[in-house]
């Protein structure tokens, strides 16, 4: 647990400090119009510094005997059963369009972690897609990424 927390808080520390390093770029103090682009970023990467910090001392403050797992094997199957399909949901993306991605993932939970019958998998998987579908392309005009079965029925 104690690694965990100090390893976290030392990247919020990074972030804070990467945060605050781009606001002197731009520029963080305040000028005789006003604030420059940096100002006010500079000061929320320094609370975050702060936050991360803080952490990071209560983190090697942890008694040995509160030093517990961080976590347990159940635990991260449930995590990695999650994590492992989003992660080939984003990739497939790129490769398939995200029409044919989402229904994918839609009916892989659904089957899968759901146990849902074959057809109410695909009628909602399906559904799904064909509803985002219309409302991204057709209604507010925002092309989302296609893949080759929408080459294939020249869904533009």
């Amino acid at each position: 647990m104690k690694s965990a927390e100090a390893v976290v808080a030392a990247l919020f520390i990074l972030i804070g400090a990467l945060v605050m390093t781009d606001s002197v770029r731009l520029g963080f103090r305040w000028a005789d119009d006003g604030p420059q682009a940096g100002y006010f970023p500079f000061y929320v990467g320094l609370l975050i510094c702060t936050a991360g910090l803080v952490n990071f001392v209560q983190a090697l403050l942890i008694p040995p005997a509160k030093n517990g797992a961080f976590v347990e094997v159940g635990q991260l199957k449930l995590v990695l059963a999650v994590l492992v399909p989003t992660a080939v949901y984003a990739a497939l993306i790129a490769w398939i369009g995200i029409y044919v991605a989402s229904t994918l993932f839609i009916a892989y939970f659904m089957r899968r972690l759901g146990g849902y019958a074959w057809w109410k998998t695909a009628a909602v998987s399906v559904g799904n897609s064909v509803v985002f579908f219309v409302v991204f392309e057709i209604w507010f005009k925002i092309p989302l990424p296609k893949g080759p079965v929408e080459a294939f029925l020249r869904i533009h």
